[in-house]
Formats: C-alpha cells, structure tokens, sequence
C-alpha cells in the first residue's frame, strides 16, 4: 500500500490523473491519497508530488504517530531522515518536534541519520479536514461530476507514515509558454497540461493526437512521457510555431532533463480542419484538446458546430478523449458517442473556469 502526497487544491482532479500511474486510488485526507500498486509513471504527475511505502496511519497527533512507528517493523540498511508535513497547514501541528520524535525511534534501533543525503527517508503527513481551509474545509462540491457515487469525500484527519519511493519531477517552472521559440497569449500552463495528458492516458507506446493543438503546449507534455503525437490546426501560423516548438523541446536544446524522462515520442503536425482529421479510423488511443473559449474566439456562431464535429472526429479516431473548454459541452459528446466519466470544473482566475470533460 502506498500514501500519495497530492498538489494543488482540487484532489479528485489530483486522484483522477493518479489513477494513471497507481492502482485504487482512494481518499486518505486533505491533500493525501493511497494506492494499492503504483508504477514507474507516477514520477511524472504533475499533481502528485510523491509517493510513499506506507507504514500505516494513526491519529494526528505526535504521540500517535510515535506509538505508530515503534510497533512498525523497519525492513532497511542505511541512514534515514524524517520529513513531517502539516498538509496544508490543517493540524497545526509541530513538525520540527515530530521529526526529532520519530527520528529518536529511528536512532534507537540504530539507524544513523544524514539529514543532507540519506538512504530513506521517512516522510509523516499530518492531515485534518477540519482544518483545511485552503479548499473550503474539504473537497470542492463542483469539482465533482457524472460517476461520483457517495458525493464529495474529504477523508478523516489523520497522520500517515510512508518511507519515500518516487518523487515525481518538478521542472514546471523552467517549462513556462514564454519560453518557447513561438508564443500566444493564452498557451496553457505546463502543469496543467502534463495532468490532463496523463488523465488520457499518454506513456510510451501510446499515440496522442491533438486536433487543436494551437501552440502545442499539450502534444508537448504528451511526447515528454514517451507518447507518439500528432497534432493539427486550422492556422497555418500555429502549425508551424508547434512545430518549432516541438523540435525544440522533444528533440533540441529545449528538452528539461533526458536523464528524467522516457524517449520522446515522434510527433506529426499538419494543417487540418478539426471536424475532419486526416486520420484512419482508431489510429489512436487518446484525442486531448482546448477547445476555443467563446468570450476570445471570433468563431462563437459556429463553435457549437465546430466542438461537436470535433468530438465526433475524436470519436471516431480514440477510444478515450479528455476536452477543455469555457463551459459544459457534456450534451455535445453524448450526442458524438461518448461517456461523460467525470467532469471538473478548475478555475482559472475570476472571469475563467475551465471544465475538463473526461470521455469514455
């Protein structure tokens, strides 16, 4: 069994792009998850930020947590560390006095501790929902859609201890749409894109295609993990600025870390019409795309048109498809031959809430 250290706010978003990479991912507490197995992928989660061999959980308290690790069996060789983590500052607890606590467990059975570079290290999450302001005092009710039996869950307050096994890769920031050889206004964060790239399912051997593909922001996220992408837009300007931005970032001086990440996948960009891919039936096994948003696009008359053809195109092509949009295009993708398994709403700032339309 494994805990989860989730980010951002939004833990069903966080829990939905997890199951991508881990096995029955399940509510734990504000900003924490488990999960029964968990692969490879997991380092490369844009709202995970670690995973965690679990020990177990016990109340939220210091005293808790100490009866908790000197009842576990401690199977390692080498020096440890203690990290404690008051998650989103929901306890209120001290966590400079729950490391030297557990940390004297650790010394006590003989372990050395290196505080700098050590061998393992032992991280205590200490979580209330009570106390969790930063989101309300719990799971955001909109965030949750179609497919969500019981409602809303925000878990019990809790400590759990789990021995560090992935850190995922944080390099959002070098990555930002600034940074690229070609720029709109508009481009989505790199953060958000990994996510939504990971929901649809992009890993090595998987083929991702994006018929909006704009500046290529997600194609980009998606050939990072190893997926093949093929990307298309109506503008011929924004083809050839993915393209360089693609060269730069899968293939160039631009990639973040080839020691961090799988092989790049191939890419493909062509001019095309969204609503009529040049595309084989079921040549793919995802579609991702941000669909126009009608308070920027000069196209409003014909968005409804230009989305549905869209969602029919994609399912024509994937089996799975995650849209981005302005609003609910739920009825849109039930009339193209899709499932609505969950929708998200994630606001952006005052006047922007995106919806996130995972479609099966």
């Amino acid at each position: 069994m494994y805990v989860l250290e989730l980010g951002g706010q939004d833990d069903p978003f966080a829990r939905r792009e997890a199951a991508g990479a881990a096995s029955d991912v399940a509510v734990l507490a504000p900003g924490l998850a488990t999960a029964r197995g968990v692969t490879a992928r997991a380092r490369h989660l844009a709202f995970t930020h670690r995973v965690c061999e679990l020990v177990g959980t016990s109340d939220p308290t210091v005293e808790s947590a100490h009866a908790l690790l000197e009842a576990a069996t401690v199977d390692r060789e080498g020096t440890v560390a203690v990290r404690a983590v008051d998650v989103r500052a929901s306890t209120g607890i001290d966590t400079q006095r729950a490391e030297r606590t557990l940390g004297g467990v650790l010394t006590d059975r003989g372990f050395a501790v290196d505080l700098d570079d050590p061998d393992h290290t032992l991280y205590a999450y200490f979580a209330d929902p009570a106390g969790d302001e930063e989101s309300g005092g719990g799971e955001d009710a909109s965030s949750w859609r179609n497919g969500d039996a019981g409602g809303p869950d925000a878990g019990e307050a809790c400590c759990a201890l789990g021995w560090e096994h992935i850190a995922s890769v944080r390099d959002f920031g070098d990555r930002q749409p600034t940074n690229r050889p070609f720029f709109q206004p508009g481009s989505m964060d790199p953060l958000e894109a990994r996510a939504l790239v990971n929901i649809a399912g992009a890993r090595p051997g998987a083929t991702v295609v994006d018929p909006m593909c704009g500046t290529g922001g997600i194609l980009l996220e998606a050939g990072l993990v190893g997926a093949r992408v093929v990307g298309g837009d109506a503008q011929e300007k924004m083809v050839r600025g993915t393209r360089q931005n693609l060269a730069y970032a899968l293939d160039g001086d631009g990639h973040p870390d080839r020691t961090a990440y799988p092989e790049a996948g191939r890419w493909d960009v062509c001019r095309s019409d969204a609503a009529r891919l040049p595309l084989t039936d079921d040549v793919a096994d995802a579609v991702v795309f941000d669909a126009p948003y009608g308070r920027q696009s000069r196209i409003e008359g014909e968005l409804r048109p230009l989305v549905s053809g869209a969602l029919a195109e994609a399912h024509r092509i994937a089996p799975r498809c995650v849209l981005v949009a302005d609003r609910d295009w739920s009825d849109a993708a039930r009339d193209a031959g899709w499932t609505v398994a969950r929708r998200f709403e994630r606001r952006v700032h005052r006047s922007l809430v995106r919806h996130v339309h995972v479609l099966e």
